[in-house]
């Protein structure tokens, strides 16, 4: 769901407050309160961060393009502003020519933790980069998939606790190497689960914005809009009434060939019954 520019409103509700995220206390995504909770991933010893709206797990997402008098001044900025915000650039890519400067453009992908997203985007959004030229943005629910992967680590854990335990009672080596593969195959199911809670509490914790920054006359770049179909002509007539002929007469030689086997054993029976009919009179006749 995409908002055209200035308004910097997502429709699902963005925090405003400008909290730590590493300060925040534990919590989980039931509370009611909008509350960065602390995830322990299992065994791998690392503590990842997921913000929780409203019992929500939410992705955020922006676009915004800019025309700016000096692109890499601009990039610059928009580099100060997110790191001021304790966010980081995961992405740059830029387009110049030494003889035609004002024809350069970049491309900037920043993360900016979500308690901040709102008051970081209308810094960028502002007259300091340039002129905003548009903006949109999106809120993805993936509270459900979040649930899912949490309860899948948990059961995960709890089979690899319990074949541990059947490992200790195992007699024969058998039964230990048999034991122990299953132990092996959950564990790498286990972490596969882990890598994907990371991921998902690290986009949940972190809004992605794609800023593009165009010069004073580079063109901006638009998806082209679908071309609408010509309306159908003689040609286009007679080629869709040709298929509709071919159709037709495949449909009856279908149906003629299906009738064949019956209509030839009629025929066969029929003919027979007329011979022996006419050879009786014969017969009688003599």
């Amino acid at each position: 769901m995409a908002l055209g520019a200035p308004a910097p409103a997502a429709s699902a509700p963005v925090p405003s407050a400008a909290a730590s995220a590493s300060a925040a206390p534990a919590a989980p995504i039931g509370s009611g309160n909008a509350q960065l909770g602390l995830n322990q991933a299992g065994n791998s010893n690392t503590t990842t961060v997921r913000y929780v709206k409203n019992n929500q797990a939410l992705i955020y997402t922006a676009q915004l393009t800019v025309r700016a008098t000096n692109v890499a001044a601009a990039v610059s900025r928009v580099t100060s502003i997110v790191g001021d915000a304790g966010g980081y650039v995961s992405n740059e890519n830029a387009s110049s020519d030494p003889a035609h400067p004002s024809a350069a453009t970049a491309t900037v992908t920043v993360k900016i933790p979500v308690t901040v997203y709102q008051t970081t985007l209308a810094e960028l959004t502002g007259p300091a980069l340039g002129t905003q030229l548009s903006l949109s943005q999106q809120a993805q629910d993936v509270t459900q998939e979040v649930a899912n992967v949490d309860s899948q680590v948990t059961s995960d854990e709890a089979a690899i606790t319990q074949l541990q335990a059947l490992l200790k009672k195992a007699g024969s080596v058998g039964d230990l190497l048999t034991v122990q593969n299953q132990i092996d195959s959950e564990e790498n199911a286990l972490q596969a689960m882990i890598a994907q809670q990371s991921a998902l509490d690290h986009e949940t914790a972190y809004a992605t914005v794609t800023v593009t920054v165009v010069g004073p006359v580079a063109a901006v770049k638009h998806k082209p809009k679908p071309k609408p179909a010509p309306p159908p002509g003689l040609s286009e007539g007679l080629s869709g009434g040709w298929h509709a002929f071919l159709l037709t007469v495949d449909w009856l030689l279908a149906a003629l060939g299906a009738v064949a086997p019956f209509a030839a054993a009629i025929v066969i029976i029929g003919g027979g019954g007329w011979w022996l009919r006419r050879w009786l009179n014969v017969t009688r006749g003599q």
